[in-house]
């Protein structure tokens, strides 16, 4: 079985279509046609439904796909690993991270990074979903939670401390909570499937955010939204430090009840599966 055409069958289940697929490859899409064929007939199956208008992932297309990224995978890294200059990186890093994250500290510094790389293509996965790295094909991913997987590695970037804080508009008219038992008098903005978590300090230990009879108003599955939504002056919100640090810069946020902190061991993680410890395009990070 051809790497190539491995690579040939990948492009084709991210783009569907074949002509392109084979375009970005350096192939005349006649030949990409007749390499997908002949894949297909080493394998036994149809990885694709093929219409006049559309080509879609078949069943055992799908179930294909994952083996054959991990396949091209552990193909990259044996090559590496017998000598290829760290300056020669090429390739596709697809890269998983949260739309808010990436777009405060990933999306600027990537003109640098794809200038410094020529070869390299960065494929973002964007959104606070949790994705299944090996499944989905990922290189690496950012998360705030321990790994559990087996077969992923993961290092530690930062702690992922978080913190209350409200727009200046909505505390003159709320008025700020001197204490945590006042947030009950408060409109409250969560994130979607937050558990409440405890909030600290040197004289009250007992504390939790949000309390059990406060009113939630809002509740957001995307960090950005409830960022922009506790600016506009909809409630107070927990977020994380690095998600709203411009907008306390600013003045655009304040921070609500700065003598307590929030119990969280969270820490942001640099994730990625064993195999691709020694691939080259990864290295170049």
């Amino acid at each position: 079985m051809e790497t190539e055409s491995l690579r040939l069958f990948i492009r084709v289940a991210e783009v569907l279509n074949i002509s392109a697929a084979g375009k970005s490859l350096g192939l005349a899409p006649a030949i990409a046609s007749s390499r997908l064929s002949k894949l297909e007939n080493q394998i036994g199956a149809d990885l694709f439904h093929r219409s006049t208008r559309k080509i879609t992932l078949s069943t055992q297309g799908e179930q294909f796909l994952p083996y054959a990224r991990e396949i091209l995978k552990q193909h990259d890294a044996a090559l590496n690993v017998i000598g290829k200059d760290p300056d020669d990186a090429s390739g596709t890093i697809r890269f998983a991270v949260s739309s808010t994250f990436a777009q405060l500290y990933i999306v600027p510094i990537l003109p640098e990074f794809l200038d410094r790389n020529p070869n390299i293509t960065i494929d973002l996965k964007l959104g606070d979903r949790e994705l299944n790295i090996i499944e989905h094909g990922i290189d690496l991913a950012l998360r705030n939670s321990a790994i559990k997987d087996s077969g992923l590695r993961a290092r530690k970037l930062a702690d992922d401390r978080r913190i209350l804080c409200a727009s200046p508009d909505y505390l003159s008219r709320k008025g700020m909570p001197g204490e945590p038992t006042s947030l009950i008098n408060h409109d409250i903005i969560m994130f979607k499937d937050a558990k409440p978590r405890k909030l600290h300090s040197n004289r009250d230990n007992s504390a939790i955010f949000p309390p059990d009879s406060s009113k939630i108003r809002l509740v957001c599955d995307d960090g950005t939204s409830m960022r922009i939504a506790t600016a506009s002056g909809i409630g107070i919100s927990m977020n994380a430090y690095w998600s709203v640090f411009h907008e306390l810069n600013a003045g655009k946020l304040v921070r609500v009840l700065p003598d307590y902190e929030v119990e969280d061991n969270t820490s942001i993680w640099l994730v990625y599966p064993k195999a691709n410890a020694l691939s080259q395009k990864c290295v170049c990070l």
